[in-house]
C-alpha cells in the first residue's frame, strides 16, 4: 500500500477539523449573541477556548499533508495548488489578529463583571461585526479551497474562485451584522 492514500486521509480529516473548529465557533457565536445573563457567554466561550487546539492541530495537518502530497505528487507550481497554500497561510493570520483577540476579551469581561443579565459592554462584545464577519469569511474561504482541491481548475479559474469566496464571506458577514443592528435598533425604539 502506498503512503499517498493515508496522506490524503489525514489531509481530508484536517480540513475536517478545520471546518468543524470554524463551525462550532459559528454555532457558538449565535448562542452569544442570545445570551441573556452572564453565565450562559462564560459557559459558551469556555467551548471556543476548548476548541481552539482542536482547530489549530486540524490546520498543521492540513499544511503537512498538503506539502507532502505537493512536493510528492504533484508540483508548488500548480496553480490551484499554490493558490489554495496561500489562501490557507493567509487565513491563519485572520484567526491570530481578528478572531482571537476578540474571543480573549469576551472572556475576559465575562470573568470581570458579576453574575446576572447581561451588560451592555459584553452584549457589545457579543455582537461585534468583525468577529461575526471575520468567522463567515474563513467559513467561506474553507469552501472555496475545497473547491479547488475537488476541481483542480486553471491558476486563472482558482484565482476567481479564491476572490469570489473572500467576496462571498465578506458580504455574508456584513449583511449579518447589519441585520442584527437593524433588529436591536427596531427592539430598543418605542412603537409609536
Amino acid at each position: 500500500m502506498s503512503l499517498y492514500p493515508i496522506v490524503l486521509f489525514l489531509h481530508v480529516s484536517g480540513a475536517i477539523g478545520y471546518f468543524v473548529g470554524i463551525g462550532a465557533w459559528l454555532f457558538i457565536l449565535v448562542g452569544l449573541r442570545r445570551a441573556q445573563r452572564v453565565e450562559q457567554v462564560r459557559a459558551l466561550i469556555k467551548l471556543i477556548a476548548l476548541s481552539g487546539p482542536f482547530t489549530g492541530i486540524s490546520v498543521l495537518l492540513i499544511l503537512a499533508t498538503g506539502f507532502y502530497m505537493a512536493l510528492t505528487v504533484w508540483s508548488l507550481q500548480t496553480g490551484w495548488i499554490a493558490v489554495a497554500l496561500i489562501s490557507l497561510v493567509l487565513m491563519a493570520p485572520s484567526g491570530t489578529a481578528l478572531i482571537e483577540p476578540r474571543r480573549r476579551a469576551i472572556d475576559r469581561l465575562a470573568q470581570e463583571v458579576p453574575d446576572g443579565p447581561l451588560p451592555q459592554s459584553l452584549e457589545r462584545r457579543t455582537h461585534d461585526p468583525i468577529l461575526g464577519t471575520a468567522l463567515q469569511t474563513v467559513a467561506a474561504l474553507l469552501l472555496g479551497i475545497v473547491f479547488l482541491m475537488t476541481t483542480k481548475p486553471t491558476l486563472a479559474g482558482s484565482l476567481i474562485v479564491m476572490a469570489a469566496a473572500l467576496a462571498l464571506g465578506l458580504a455574508s458577514g456584513l449583511l449579518v451584522s447589519r441585520a442584527m443592528r437593524t433588529r436591536g435598533q427596531d427592539v430598543a425604539e418605542p412603537i409609536g
